[in-house]
């Protein structure tokens, strides 16, 4: 058996000089993600479509403000991004790393979606990850580095009726425009991945004791993903280190799907 007491440890993430937006942050995994980039080094926009929410999370990683700022996005708005990627280049420089978090799940009856909501759900989890890889991986390729990390979902990996059809759909489709433009910036400095993750405890305030304990039965770790684990996944894939992971998904949800 190989002694593994002598081997070094790896090295923490360095992220000096990088300059993060991570959208969705103001709360759970987006939160999670940007205080890891900014333990790491990094300067993080917090963005988010509740500025109040944002602006008090920027302010409490960071009072001075040189490292961490918020920044109203709205992640269905073409314009939103294009004003995001402006303001950071202005204030920063550029931007490096990206992490697409933002999202919202419905869980509507399939035969009770009506258009209008399959349209806005499927804005928001996937024309959104298009919206932003197509501003910033163009943006990003011009200065020869960057890292795309696209939070997606289990519901678009496997289906079936825990989730609604719409957010299944979405999420499977950003994990599709992952793989796309992870192709397309091959070889040029910049990254696209995705994480996928299972039950997260975020979200145990919405479900009722029955329902965390019915999941917890299924999963078959036993228990929630924290946010914080997936914030490190996302740390590895947005670092230096992660510069060979290209198109990937990866898997965080306890053995319920397995490949």
């Amino acid at each position: 058996m190989t002694d593994m007491t002598h081997l070094p440890a790896l090295a923490p993430h360095s992220f000096e000089g990088r300059t993060a937006l991570v959208t969705g942050a103001a709360r759970g995994i987006g939160a999670a993600t940007a205080r890891e980039l900014y333990a790491g080094g990094a300067r993080v926009a917090v963005s988010d479509v509740d500025l109040t929410a944002a602006e008090a999370f920027a302010h409490a990683l960071d009072p001075s403000g040189d490292r961490a700022i918020a920044l109203p996005l709205d992640v269905r708005q073409k314009d939103a991004f294009d004003t995001a990627r402006d303001t950071l280049a202005a204030r920063w420089g550029k931007t490096d790393i990206v992490v697409n978090n933002a999202g919202y799940a419905k869980r509507t009856p399939t035969y009770e979606i009506t258009p209008a909501e399959f349209d806005e759900i499927v804005a928001i989890n996937m024309r959104s990850v298009f919206l932003s890889c197509q501003t910033f991986s163009a943006h990003m390729q011009d200065h020869g580095y960057g890292r795309i990390v696209n939070i997606t979902s289990l519901a678009g990996q496997n289906g079936g009726t825990v989730a609604s059809a719409h957010y299944a759909a979405a999420k499977a489709g950003a994990i599709m425009l992952t793989k796309y433009f992870a192709q397309l910036m091959a070889g040029t400095g910049v990254t696209v991945n995705a994480i996928s993750p299972g039950p997260v405890s975020s979200a145990k305030g919405r479900l009722s004791a029955e329902q965390v304990a019915g999941i917890e039965k299924k999963v078959p770790i036993g228990r929630f993903c924290e946010p914080s684990e997936i914030a490190a996944a996302a740390a590895l894939l947005a670092s230096d280190h992660g510069g060979f992971f290209v198109g990937a998904t990866l898997d965080m949800n306890g053995g319920l799907f397995m490949r």
